[in-house]
């Protein structure tokens, strides 16, 4: 699978950037500083300014890339949902049993991160931390419908109509195939945080990851329907 993804480049909305980062050595570095620095002070914190200085470029270079550090974290999570689907088509391309699919879709949406070299740019286990901690602060704005409109979050939404239609494959007559997709895609990404902050709030642990506890949960959904 490394080898089919190391031939492909992750398209990203165009709306969300100035210049693709993907197209030079300068943008790369933007994105893949950007990353480890969100991890490291938060995105509330972060700033172009504080980029600017880490990877010694003028700060007005990074603004010709995202007019806004919104955007960049659009982009950054959008990468992020691009590369797990992916993952996602990848592994489950030559499995012709619904379940067995289905089951392996949930391991990929909702596992801990294990490192990848087949982006050398980007981190993808520093990722996964700075889209658990960070994700909701890009769609919890104002602006939300207006980008949605233009197309920001549909490597998301695309993501989650792939689980549906894995769900619905296993069990056409469930009621809520959207619903329970959106929840393990977003749940993981909370029951993750509650591991990593509020370990009383949840039984997933070392032994009990969350891939577990969601493939519990539609698998119980499913079968009770």
């Amino acid at each position: 699978m490394n080898n089919l993804l190391s031939n492909l480049k992750i398209d990203i909305n165009y709306k969300i950037y100035l210049k693709d980062p993907q197209s030079s050595d300068l943008g790369k570095r933007i994105i893949e500083h950007s990353i480890k620095l969100i991890n490291e002070i938060g995105f509330d914190s972060f700033t172009f300014k504080k980029l600017g200085t880490i990877i010694g470029s003028n700060e007005s270079s990074i603004y010709r890339y995202f007019d806004s550090k919104h955007k960049l974290l659009l982009y950054l999570t959008s990468w992020y949902w691009a590369w797990l689907e992916y993952q996602l088509v990848f592994s489950i391309i030559n499995i012709s049993d619904a379940n067995v699919k289905l089951e392996k879709a949930i391991n990929i949406l909702t596992r801990t991160i294990e490192s990848d070299s087949t982006f050398y740019h980007i981190d993808e286990v520093i990722l996964s931390r700075v889209v658990i901690n960070e994700y909701s602060k890009s769609y919890l704005t104002k602006e939300v419908d207006d980008e949605n409109k233009d197309g920001y979050f549909s490597i998301y939404k695309r993501l989650v109509s792939r689980l549906h239609d894995l769900i619905i494959e296993v069990d056409a007559s469930y009621k809520y195939p959207h619903s329970l997709a959106s929840t393990v895609i977003e749940g993981a990404l909370h029951q993750h945080f509650l591991i990593d902050h509020f370990k009383s709030l949840t039984d997933c642990d070392e032994q009990t990851q969350p891939s577990d506890y969601f493939k519990h949960l539609v698998s119980n959904a499913l079968n009770n329907n």
